[in-house]
């Protein structure tokens, strides 16, 4: 099978092995309260990005992936699913501008078209092809990188990606605060409010609206999210951060650039989403892997809108999958019969 022709669309029936998935004997050891992956400052075409490494297979010039968090996230929220996949490639978690441990570009523009700009100059610093995983936002960011820059894209993960969702609904929000909170002056007072709430509050809030079972969710990533919230608190470009990617990310939604930039992605591509997602419904699942030239995709039922942290084995399986059956950028994907 060529690159440029549709892989078939699967939608799973269960959750333990998504069809076309891998066998997870094959795959890395989920290690339980596995300790987030060593940190440092990469700098690479002029970008400077907080990356978090995952070691991978010998050769050194075997695959990198590179995972790429949503908007509430950072690196941190690859830490088990960049282990499962260790034994495929060396795995880069980056964290976005501004978010995390990485600081501002000298340019602070936080939309997602900015932090592309500053994604898609990391990876071509670095000067190699890569397999990019995005989630949420991070899904949007990875998709438009592979758009314009395909040499640098061996395949596109996308786990609920935030594809244009224009529902009213306040239960898409962790809390109703947050809506009154975007708004310029009158959002004050809910921005104190928010600012104020205890954070292990605030965590298990973000749990609860991402999570379709927040009992999946392991004490230790819990402390380490508030832990995040207890970082970003001290950070003065936090805020301005946020707004500008949700200002940015709205904005985008406005028009059809998105749904453009998807039939202008080449690499083979997997589309992986949550059937119980509440911030970006499952209903464009299907439309999303339909605008791609090159995908098959996966739904996870009972599964959220982050399936990398609540059920990362068949997220792997998943991804492994897709890894398996693709090359490099500008050959042809191999036949699997699926």
């Amino acid at each position: 099978m060529s690159a440029g022709t549709s892989l078939p669309v699967h939608v799973t029936d269960t959750v333990p092995r998504p069809r076309g998935g891998t066998d997870p004997a094959t795959l890395g050891r989920l290690r339980e309260n596995q300790a987030p992956w060593p940190g440092r400052t990469v700098t690479s075409g002029g970008v400077s990005l907080h990356v978090r490494e995952t070691p991978g297979p010998a050769p050194v010039e075997a695959p990198e992936a590179v995972y790429v968090h949503g908007l509430a996230g950072s690196a941190t929220n690859w830490t088990d699913l960049a282990g499962l996949l260790a034994p495929r490639a060396t795995g880069l978690s980056v964290d976005l501008p501004g978010f995390g441990h990485s600081e501002p570009t000298a340019a602070r523009d936080f939309t997602p078209d900015g932090m592309a700009d500053a994604l898609l100059c990391w990876l071509a610093g670095r000067g190699r092809p890569v397999h990019l995983v995005g989630n949420s936002l991070g899904g949007v960011i990875c998709m438009t990188v592979a758009a314009r820059r395909p040499e640098l894209v061996r395949s596109l993960t996308l786990v609920s990606p935030a594809m244009p969702d224009r529902r009213p609904d306040p239960r898409r929000l962790s809390d109703p605060r947050m809506a009154l909170a975007m708004v310029p002056y009158l959002g004050r007072a809910a921005r104190r409010s928010l600012a104020a709430e205890p954070l292990r509050e605030r965590a298990e809030r973000v749990v609860r609206l991402c999570f379709a079972d927040p009992q999946r969710g392991s004490e230790r990533r819990l402390e380490e999210l508030i832990a995040e919230h207890e970082h970003r608190a001290t950070l003065p470009w936090a805020a301005e951060a946020t707004d500008g990617a949700t200002r940015g990310l709205l904005a985008l939604w406005a028009g059809r650039t998105t749904w453009t930039r998807a039939s202008r992605v080449r690499a083979p591509s997997l589309v992986l989403w949550g059937g119980d997602d509440r911030i970006v419904t499952p209903r464009l699942a299907r439309r999303t892997a339909a605008a791609l030239p090159d995908s098959r995709l996966v739904v996870l039922p009972g599964v959220g809108h982050v399936a990398q942290i609540e059920q990362p084995g068949p997220v792997a399986s998943a991804i492994a999958g897709l890894w398996d059956s693709s090359t490099g950028p500008g050959e042809d994907v191999a036949d699997t019969g699926r």
